[in-house]
C-alpha cells in the first residue's frame, strides 16, 4: 500500500508511539486521524503540527472500551476523509501490579485492561472492516507487546491482554483475507511516557540488553509504516526489542 493520500486511523495517537506513527505518516502523504480519551492537549499539538506543514489531519475523542464511540470515530472518518485504508491500534493501558501480588489483581483490573487492550482493538477491527472490504483493501497493525511472549510484564493481566492480542491478529488475518492485512508488532521496552518517574529502571534494563539500549517511539512507527505497506505480510507479530527476548 502507498501511503500517499490514504487515511489512517491511528488510536492512542496523541503520545508516544502513536504520535510517532502519525507524524512519518504525514511525512509520506497520509492523511491522519489521531484517535484520543484523555489526552486531548496532545493529539490536537499533532494535528497542528501535521496541519502546519500542509499535511491532512484531524483529532477525534473516543473511548474504544465503548463500541458506540468507536462508531462515530469510523462514522466521522468516512463523513471527513471519505475512506479508510489504514489502522493502527495503538491504544492500550496497563496497571503496574508485583507479579506475585495475585490479591492486588481485582476483577475490575482484569476487565478494565481486557475492555480497552482486547475488546477495544477488536471494536476498531470490527468498525472499519465493512469499508476495507468494500474497497477490497486495508491494512490493519496492533499492538502488542513482548509481555504477551514472556509472560513478564508490568502486570499478570496486562501480559495477558497482550497475549490475547497476538492470538487475535492471526485469527483476523485469517478472517479477513484476502483484501484486508492484519499484523502486529510487539515492542519491548520503549522510552516512552509510560517510564516517567521510573528513568533509572529503564536506564538499567537498557545496559542489560543485548543491544544496550531500548527502542524509541520512532523505531517503533517505522515498523508500524513497514506492516502497512508491505502487501505480503499478515497475520505477523513482528518482536522488536533490542534482542530482550533472546
Amino acid at each position: 500500500m502507498r501511503l500517499k493520500d490514504k487515511v489512517v486511523l491511528i488510536t492512542g495517537g496523541g503520545t508516544g508511539v502513536g504520535r510517532a506513527t502519525a507524524l512519518k505518516l504525514s511525512d509520506q502523504g497520509a492523511k491522519v486521524v489521531i484517535n484520543y480519551n484523555r489526552s486531548e492537549k496532545e493529539a490536537v499539538e499533532v494535528v497542528n503540527e501535521i496541519t502546519k506543514i500542509g499535511g491532512a489531519a484531524i483529532a477525534f475523542k473516543a473511548d474504544v472500551a465503548i463500541e458506540k464511540e468507536v462508531n462515530d470515530l469510523v462514522s466521522h472518518t468516512i463523513t471527513t476523509f471519505g475512506k479508510v485504508d489504514g489502522l493502527v491500534n495503538n491504544a492500550s493501558i496497563t496497571a503496574q501490579i508485583a507479579m506475585d501480588d495475585l490479591d492486588a489483581v481485582t476483577e475490575e483490573v482484569w476487565d478494565s485492561l481486557f475492555s480497552v487492550n482486547v475488546k477495544g482493538m477488536f471494536h476498531c477491527i470490527k468498525a472499519v472492516a465493512p469499508y476495507m472490504k468494500k474497497q477490497q483493501s486495508g491494512a490493519i497493525v496492533n499492538i502488542g507487546s513482548v509481555a504477551g511472549m514472556t509472560g513478564i510484564g508490568s502486570s499478570i493481566p496486562y501480559a495477558a491482554t497482550k497475549s490475547a492480542i497476538h492470538t487475535m491478529t492471526r485469527s483476523l488475518a485469517i478472517a479477513l483475507a484476502p483484501y484486508i492485512r492484519v499484523n502486529c508488532i510487539s515492542p519491548g521496552a520503549v522510552d516512552t511516557r509510560w517510564w516517567s518517574g521510573n528513568e533509572e529502571k529503564m536506564f538499567q534494563l537498557a545496559g542489560n540488553l543485548p543491544l544496550k539500549k531500548i527502542s524509541t517511539p520512532d523505531e517503533i512507527a517505522e515498523a508500524i509504516l513497514f506492516q502497512l505497506t508491505h502487501e505480503s505480510i499478515t497475520g505477523q507479530v513482528f518482536t522488536i526489542d533490542n534482542g530482550q527476548t533472546l
